[in-house]
């Protein structure tokens, strides 16, 4: 019997398959790309998620399926690929485990399905409206229906966790990471507004580019510095293996991440202080991104704690970049 781990190859399936084969389990991994994993336990089937014989390849003999790899893309050109990858994928990934029956099925959902950045109230718990705004939100909402609807009528017991946004450490000083590079760099910002069609905030950003790397400090049009939660990867897999392994999940559906939201305006001069680059303050259009998610549930059901503090996160990608810097 085998652990089957979709996203085998991406930031937290490839590390959840590590540790579960580092734990004696047998695990098959499933994913587009290959993972690079080299272990006698493990095995992996490289296809699309809505790729019926790779899904039925990658589901034999599973006693679990951790459902944790998806499309991801805010571009409403990528919609169709969205809903193959994220919504016919997981329906056909999950018309083939109930063929199986393993124990436990978890799914790998988002804050993007209330959205955490439109809310009702704050904190966003699991209690709030499902309202999503973005067509990656809307197909993990209907992904979580296909999970719950699977439960239903198969009697697999599942476990939905809502991710929050997740990286590793020693991405936050990266400039060309995918989610930290735009977030925190003044020039991949550039580039991403540009790519998203923003002219406005793109005339902004450009007026405060004087060619040199810098950090810069996002707030809204009224000055209010951006928040949100940043998640280690390393929390994550702590908090999906519990969820696996505590028969309360069965059937629950929980936030998982950080504990504390990160306060732009906090983070990034210490980031400033760390890697000694400038730092600038820009006020975008729009109401910006400002939100806190509780994680309450899933801390008082099943006892999960997250160990990295965006501090600790920072020292990480400090010490990264430092290392780059005295190599280039």
């Amino acid at each position: 019997m085998t652990i089957v781990v979709t996203g085998s190859a991406g930031r937290v399936g490839s590390k959840v398959a590590q540790r579960l084969l580092a734990m004696g389990e047998r695990v098959t991994g499933f994913d587009l790309k290959p993972s690079g994993i080299a272990h006698a336990g493990y095995r992996e089937v490289t296809g699309a998620f809505d790729d019926r014989e790779a899904a039925a390849d990658a589901v034999t003999g599973a006693r679990a399926i951790l459902h944790l790899g998806a499309f991801m893309s805010w571009l409403p050109a990528d919609s169709e690929k969205l809903h193959r990858a994220n919504v016919d994928g997981t329906r056909i990934l999950l018309e083939e485990a109930a063929k199986v029956k393993p124990e436990r099925v978890i799914f790998a959902s988002s804050g993007e399905v209330y959205p955490e950045n439109v809310p009702d109230y704050l904190p966003v718990d699991e209690n709030h409206p499902l309202k999503p705004r973005s067509p990656y939100g809307l197909t993990k909402l209907l992904g979580e229906e296909l999970v719950r609807f699977t439960e239903r009528v198969a009697g697999i017991p599942a476990t939905i966790l809502r991710f929050s946004h997740t990286q590793d450490a020693v991405e936050l000083l990266d400039p060309a990471s995918f989610l930290s590079g735009p977030r925190f760099f003044l020039h991949a910002k550039i580039r991403q507004q540009e790519s998203f069609g923003n002219t406005a905030a793109v005339a902004l950003l450009k007026a405060i580019d004087d060619g040199t790397e810098t950090l810069v400090i996002s707030r809204n049009e009224n000055g209010r510095p951006f928040k949100m939660h940043i998640t280690d990867t390393r929390d994550m897999i702590d908090g999906i293996l519990l969820s696996l392994s505590n028969e309360k999940a069965a059937g629950r559906t929980y936030n998982l991440g950080a504990t504390a939201p990160v306060d732009f305006s906090a983070a990034m001069p210490l980031m400033a202080e760390l890697t000694k680059l400038p730092i600038k303050t820009i006020d975008l259009p729009g109401s910006g991104v400002f939100y806190e998610t509780s994680n309450a549930r899933i801390r008082n059901e099943l006892g999960f704690e997250p160990q990295w503090t965006i501090d600790r996160m920072i020292a990480e990608a400090a010490a990264a970049w430092n290392s780059r810097m005295q190599a280039a």
